[in-house]
């Protein structure tokens, strides 16, 4: 099966899109944790909201222009998104295993991408 260009741009627009929200909203998270006094029990929580917001928004966008396969795009958006941050965060800890957190975060990647295709792809029949 061959992906069309027009998806291919898509997916890789879904996931710029998706690791730049990342990056703003951690960005604000590490400023809100250093001047409060939220405790650190809140980073793994707050992490997986920040991906499923960041997906669901890159994905969305990227899949307004398509006709169809919202759903398909945005977990191929959540996949690929997904292979980044684990590749990523292994090579910084050195630790390539997988734990409960990590299939937490396959499955909400994919299927935060997965809906923000579907929003995507309705919100631009409109």
């Amino acid at each position: 099966m061959m992906i069309k260009t027009d998806n291919l741009i898509n997916i890789t627009k879904g996931v710029g899109i998706s690791f730049l929200l990342t990056m703003i909203l951690l960005l604000i998270y590490s400023c809100i944790l250093t001047n409060t006094n939220i405790g650190e029990n809140t980073i793994s929580p707050a992490i997986v909201v920040i991906t499923g917001v960041s997906l669901l928004i890159g994905s969305s966008i990227a899949n307004i222009k398509s006709r169809k396969n919202g759903l398909l795009n945005g977990a191929i958006i959540g996949g690929i998104y997904l292979i980044f941050i684990y590749i990523i965060s292994s090579l910084i800890n050195g630790n390539f295993s997988m734990t409960i957190n990590s299939i937490i975060m396959i499955l909400a990647s994919i299927l935060c991408g997965g809906l923000g295709g579907i929003f995507g792809i309705n919100k631009g029949r409109r």
